[in-house]
């Protein structure tokens, strides 16, 4: 009776809860789409209109970065904000991630690594960027320094460590693979 009950709660979870979290995205957007349909006076037409009006809104902005006057003024307001250190902070995190996910159909090109333990053992981890910040790498001195991203199991963070390249063993394994290795705590089948 245990392992069944264990066996449908392992598969009914991940559906119903990935399920659960984009109808809370859909309805969140759809309040905020009729929000904005309210205040020009709007009246309500159909379920998931504020959803459509949402996502129009979103790509007549990605129409709208793709034109040159409009990426200079965006970039004037943005140089303008990123003087206050806590905005700074904060957009800049964000941004980060946000450029992470999205590569305009460029491959990612952060390389899967492993580094040897004092006991022995392996860690998984992300070459990030090509060379650390010259600061960083300054103090450093002599060698090839590149950031690593050793991802924890079952969270969005990590620790970033500097590593000599020469003490990095390559893999050749899919970031998307790899990084779903980490966050599950190499429970993933992948």
């Amino acid at each position: 009776m245990k392992t069944t009950l264990t066996r449908g709660l392992m598969n009914v979870l991940p559906m119903a809860l990935s399920l659960w979290l984009f109808w809370s995205l859909f309805v969140s957007l759809d309040e905020l789409g009729v929000l904005l349909l309210e205040l020009i006076g709007q009246p309500r037409l159909f379920v998931g209109e504020g959803f459509l009006l949402v996502i129009a809104l979103v790509f007549a902005a990605g129409l709208l970065f793709s034109v040159s006057p409009i990426l200079w003024l965006w970039g004037k307001i943005e140089r303008a904000l990123m003087r206050f250190p806590l905005f700074k902070s904060v957009y800049g995190s964000i941004r980060d991630i946000a450029s992470l996910m999205n590569r305009d159909g460029k491959p990612k090109d952060q390389q899967v690594v492993l580094v040897k333990q004092a006991n022995g053992g392996f860690v998984v981890g992300f070459i990030m960027t090509d060379k650390a910040p010259a600061p960083l790498a300054d103090a450093l001195g002599e060698g090839d320094w590149v950031p690593v991203l050793f991802q924890l199991s079952y969270q969005m963070a990590g620790v970033t460590t500097l590593v000599r390249r020469e003490d990095l063993i390559p893999v050749n394994w899919s970031f998307e693979e790899a990084m779903r290795f980490n966050l599950t705590a190499g429970l993933s089948k992948s």
